[in-house]
């Protein structure tokens, strides 16, 4: 739409009238598009401006490309396009089609394929669809009693070894389970799995080599409404068919319910603090931390962070008792429940309610209690991406976890300061300090040497056309002190000019030109002087006409480096024309 706004002559930003012809359009039905009116315009505005910068750059590119290409633009230029530049493949195309070309699609698709490759390599991924799918192998979905209870028995349906499927694991096995029932959550909606462990069932009456049997589950993930158990045999025998006591970890399980209420609480307070308009873009509630994403185009102040941490944790003082319900999603929307933006929910949601501070759809565990929480800690809050902010937080039992870790930091530089923790800001500040004037007392110390040491370079100076000349190598000078020393010989030689060169460490190479007012009439400039000797040593620079300096990289240069400089100052003061 942008690019075709830009052809019919449209040189301003105009989506955001389009936006206010569709949200009209569409109000009846998604009311709360008119609601978000505001937020919906200022990110159009933004995208916009995004893509119009994205369009400058891919189409200059374009041109060259479409430049080289005879009838047909490759695969590869295309993807170029789209993965570095954000240039859609249907933009790549109605370009090309205007210009007379086509666009190679199928390589494209192979290139975005070896994409995919590449990133899937850097997860882990179960796919017990590998082999066969869940149909074929007879699996139905898994009846989840974690709601309610974190142990129950259980029947082993399915063992899978290295992706295949196999009738026993034995100890040291790494295998993946599904049972008939679970009360361990399967990982979703941001939430991760929980850990715990399969051991017999003392009451199942069943005598088999397994009664010693202990299989640790490190984690649960959720495919087709299946519970995937991942885990490793510790002991015994675990069998197909076999029916087997299936325990979360208790202290896990209770972490990341605190975590998943208070990301709940945290949104809440974002809500009400910040902006009514602010939604979910993505979240994770972990054992030990949590993680919210939200649409904002600013950060979130110092003082906004502390007011929501606050009203969190008085919220947690409250003591708001959770009621959870299984309603319609128009009844729960009429209620005034938080759906996500985007996601699809079914007929019926379930509704995680603390009267009065939050409502959401939600299907992950929550504490019965906001009292059960304990104390939420905001431990950041940055950018990543454009308009979309980052809250990581802690917990509960986390929280005091975060805390022991800044602890030990605190006490170690009390003990290595001999300071009071209250006293550590100002020490530390006073130590920054004393290391900036120490710093600035070093850089005039090297200064100093190197104006000494360069008194001694005076021998070298060469008089052409009655200008004096000095070209010379200072050691391993800094930058700094190499400008200053140049500076200082300068003055001293009155008319003239002086280019000098350090190595201060062996792949970096230092230069500095100082030039009379005399030779910048001959027409001789320093910063084109020390960029051209510079440029010999594989390097850069440039500045002033009277004082300039540069670095280069290639050392074994540097002697014909200078050696063009003198050459350029000679011709400079015979009255040539010079650089």
């Amino acid at each position: 739409m942008v690019r075709h706004g830009r052809l019919l002559g449209i040189t301003t930003a105009f989506i955001t009238q389009v936006a206010e012809t569709a949200i009209a359009l569409g109000e009846d039905a998604y009311p709360q598009i008119r609601e978000r009116e505001q937020v919906v315009k200022n990110e159009l505005a933004r995208e916009e401006a995004r893509f119009l910068e994205t369009l400058e750059r891919g189409e200059k590119l374009l041109t060259e490309i479409i430049a080289k290409s005879k009838q047909v633009i490759s695969g590869v230029d295309a993807f170029i396009l789209y993965d570095t530049y954000g240039f859609p493949l249907e933009l790549t195309q109605e370009i090309a089609e205007e210009q007379g070309l086509t666009v190679d699609t199928e390589g494209f698709a192979v290139e975005m394929e070896k994409q995919r490759e590449r990133s899937q390599s850097a997860h882990e991924v179960i796919d017990l669809t590998a082999h066969q799918s869940l149909e074929q192998m007879g699996i139905t979905a898994t009846e989840f009693l974690g709601y309610t209870d974190l142990g129950s028995p259980a029947v082993v349906q399915t063992i899978l070894l290295a992706g295949e499927p196999v009738s026993t694991a034995t100890v040291g096995e790494q295998v993946q389970i599904i049972l008939n029932r679970t009360p361990f959550y399967g990982e979703s909606g941001g939430q991760i799995g929980d850990r715990g462990a399969l051991i017999p069932n003392q009451n199942s009456g069943q005598e088999t080599p397994g009664a010693t049997l202990f299989v640790r589950i490190t984690n649960v993930q959720k495919q087709a409404g299946v519970f995937i158990h991942l885990g490793v045999v510790e002991r015994g025998t675990l069998e197909i068919g076999k029916e087997v006591m299936a325990v979360v970890d208790r202290a896990c399980r209770r972490r990341s319910m605190a975590n998943h209420t208070a990301t709940h609480l945290l949104q809440a307070a974002l809500r009400k603090i910040v902006d009514p308009g602010i939604s979910q873009a993505g979240s994770l509630v972990d054992f030990d931390r949590l993680r919210f994403d939200f649409n904002l185009p600013r950060s979130v102040t110092t003082e906004e962070l502390q007011t929501i941490e606050d009203l969190v944790n008085t919220w947690i003082s409250e003591a708001h008792p959770a009621q959870v319900e299984v309603m319609p999603l128009d009844a729960a929307k009429a209620k005034g429940a938080i759906a996500m933006f985007g996601e699809k929910y079914g007929a019926e949601v379930r509704v995680v309610d603390y009267p009065g501070v939050s409502m959401e759809l939600c299907g992950g565990t929550h504490v019965g209690n906001t009292a059960e929480i304990g104390v939420f800690k905001i431990i950041g809050e940055t950018g990543i991406a454009a308009g979309i902010r980052r809250i990581e937080a802690v917990a509960g039992a986390a929280v005091l976890d975060y805390l022991q870790v800044r602890e030990q930091v605190v006490r170690e530089l009390g003990d290595r300061f001999k300071a009071k923790p209250e006293e550590l800001p100002q020490r530390v500040s006073n130590l920054q300090t004393e290391l900036k004037t120490a710093q600035k007392q070093l850089e005039t110390l090297k200064q100093e040497m190197a104006i000494l040491q360069s008194d001694q370079l005076l021998q070298q100076v060469e008089s052409i056309d009655g200008l004096s000349i000095l070209v010379a190598q200072m050691g391993d000078t800094d930058a700094e002190s190499l400008k200053a020393a140049a500076t200082r010989l300068l003055q001293k030689l009155g008319q003239g000019a002086v280019v000098l060169a350090s190595i201060p460490e062996p792949d970096k190479i230092n230069f500095v030109a100082a030039l009379s007012p005399e030779l910048n009439q001959k027409g001789i400039q320093a910063g084109k002087l020390v960029g051209e000797i510079a440029k010999l040593c594989g390097g850069g620079g440039g500045g002033r006409p009277n004082l300039a300096q540069a670095g280069g990289k290639d050392v074994s240069k540097l002697p014909e480096a200078l050696a063009l400089a003198k050459e350029r100052l000679g011709e400079g003061g015979k009255g040539g024309k010079g650089r």
